[in-house]
């Protein structure tokens, strides 16, 4: 069985985008970058949302093009070009860069997907990532906590029917007192 995992950045008050979708408090010192990157080279699959699809694929499938692209920049567009792609939206009529379209039920699709043979899975998007959780299909979560409170936006958790206990796995710290903390859901 595939490993799905849910990891993103959140302030400290638990929310993926500040109000308005806002991300600029999550910019990524070099460090944290690498590690995303590096995260992304590992990915079997990556599971989007409509809405994370749409702001990942309008920039990073050029952005290795891009007039002073870093080369941290460039390994990370390349990886993300090559890593295969699903995308989970009924609103959206096609995708490219190495993903395919789902148009229907997410949780009957990654149920099926997570007894594939294959690398390890993550999922993204905050909508999606719900539906994965409360159907008990997420087996990590990464939680990288910036230190700040947006007090409000979109929430890295959703409500949930019955508890999930975890084990925590790894703790590390990056510069700008971010902290990452890795959880494996305990079945």
């Amino acid at each position: 069985m595939r490993k799905l995992t849910f990891g993103m950045n959140l302030s400290l008050d638990g929310y993926i985008a500040a109000p308005g979708d806002d991300l600029s408090w999550s910019v990524p010192s070099d460090e944290l970058f690498q590690w995303w990157s590096d995260r992304v080279g590992e990915t079997g699959l990556a599971l989007y949302g409509r809405k994370l699809w749409e702001t990942m694929s309008s920039h990073w499938p050029t952005a290795d093009q891009q007039p002073g692209a870093t080369p941290a920049q460039i390994e990370f567009a390349r990886r993300w070009r090559n890593m295969p792609k699903v995308v989970f939206s009924s609103t959206t009529s096609a995708v490219d860069w190495n993903a395919r379209l789902v148009t229907g039920d997410a949780v009957t699709e990654i149920t099926r997907i997570k007894t594939e043979d294959g690398g390890p899975m993550d999922v993204g998007g905050a909508t999606l990532a719900a539906a994965a959780m409360r159907a008990g299909l997420i087996d990590e979560y990464a939680i990288v906590a910036h230190p700040i409170l947006v007090g409000g936006g979109t929430p890295f958790f959703t409500a949930l029917d019955n508890w999930v206990n975890l084990n925590l796995v790894e703790i590390r710290t990056f510069p700008d007192d971010v902290l990452l903390t890795r959880y494996e859901t305990r079945r």
